[in-house]
């Protein structure tokens, strides 16, 4: 009994946090392989397999726009000891004349409730770059601080925390990103034109249906909140036969459409490739986004 109110007690804490905190606007990357590589959503999620994974993914967003969003991140994370997991990744967004760099850390704890339930509760740390080249930007005044000083970086500190409980029929998942609202200042700008890191807050779910010996189908869901900006929902639901080839439709509430394609070599090596057909305006100046990934399994535990 102890051990759930446990999971009570986690899950409306971060319920609380989710609900009561003041964010300005949306500054992390968008992802479309959130399912391929969720330990870059879900920190907690490191340990959860028994084997460590490395992965690189790649995001080309908005095609046929100029200067359009160009993510890259390099990740990886598993098991340590019995209970524990860590993992770290580094990704740069680069968005026409603006770039964000950063480096992460984290570690998990996976309690086990019972034979089949697991609760990982993780922490995270990252440092963040910040980078804008005002000489790239063309502007019609000249009094604009950011724009008239060339290139100007910060460097910030960031902090967040994770919960991840899961079976072998179904997961949950909640992270709370950018905790630390730490203050984005510039050298040699005005305070007046500084911001802040904004949380980024997200929910996780989904269902492992094992149809036959060959076919799992596992729908999922994830929403996303950063005030002012409405939730965001994810729906996708993936198709994988004999544990190799794997085949997924989602959908991105007001903004996309995407197919996911994923094939596994061996139990080791493993590729993916999305490809977003665009539902809102800016579909009509782009041909889509793409984003692929390559995952590498290694120093895999063994079960005595």
């Amino acid at each position: 009994m102890k051990k759930y109110n446990l999971i009570a007690g986690v899950v409306c804490t971060l319920i609380s946090v989710m609900c009561n905190k003041s964010l300005l606007s949306q500054q992390m990357p968008q992802y479309t392989q959130y399912l391929m590589n969720s330990y870059v959503i879900n920190p907690a999620t490191a340990g959860s397999k028994p084997f460590f994974e490395g992965k690189i993914n790649h995001r080309e967003q908005w095609l046929g726009i100029t200067d359009a969003p160009r993510t890259n991140i390099i990740s990886v994370n598993g098991p340590i000891g019995e209970n524990m997991g860590v993992g770290g990744y580094v990704f740069s967004d680069i968005s026409g004349p603006t770039r964000q760099l950063g480096v992460s850390g984290s570690f998990a704890y996976h309690l086990k409730l019972n034979s089949d339930i697991t609760l990982s509760m993780a922490m995270y740390g990252s440092l963040l770059q910040f980078v804008i080249d005002g000489s790239k930007i063309s502007n019609v005044t000249t009094n604009d601080p950011v724009l008239s000083a060339g290139l100007q970086s910060s460097i910030i500190p960031d902090a967040g925390v994770s919960g991840y409980l899961y079976t072998e029929k179904y997961f949950v998942g909640v992270s709370l990103a950018q905790l630390t609202h730490t203050r984005i200042k510039y050298k040699e700008i005005n305070d007046k034109t500084s911001g802040r890191l904004t949380g980024h807050y997200y929910l996780m779910g989904g269902y492992n249906y094992q149809i036959n010996d060959d076919f799992l189908l596992q729908p999922t869901l994830l929403l996303k909140y950063v005030n002012p900006v409405p939730v965001q929902a994810e729906i996708m639901a993936m198709c994988t036969y004999k544990e190799k080839v794997s085949a997924a439709l989602s959908y991105r509430t007001g903004d996309a459409l995407g197919l996911n394609l994923g094939y596994t070599f061996a139990n080791h090596l493993a590729i993916g490739y999305s490809y977003d057909v665009l539902v809102s305006n800016i579909g009509n100046y782009s041909s889509g986004s793409h984003e692929v990934m390559l995952s590498v399994r290694f120093k895999e535990r063994s079960i005595d």
